[in-house]
């Protein structure tokens, strides 16, 4: 369970600067309300929250087999 939140821990890390973009404002706030004007904003996020949940179940499921190779190298050695 820790490799599970070590994950979603780099998964916060790499996207926490990413936010900070969001509250510039200025130019940068044009092209999200545009798309929420016309109403794909939701569709843009929904496709961005099932991505990285992918990948964080990906990379989850990743580290359980390795971690059993693992064990089975240490049960054999």
């Amino acid at each position: 369970m820790p490799s599970l939140l070590r994950c979603l821990l780099i998964l916060l890390c790499t996207c926490g600067p990413a936010l900070c973009l969001f509250a510039q404002g200025g130019e940068a706030a044009v092209a999200p309300d545009f798309l929420r004007s016309i109403g794909k904003m939701y569709v843009v996020v929904a496709v961005i929250v099932v991505v990285f949940l992918g990948l964080a179940l990906y990379l989850w499921r990743l580290d359980r087999r390795l971690t059993d190779i693992e064990n089975q190298i240490d049960d054999h050695a």
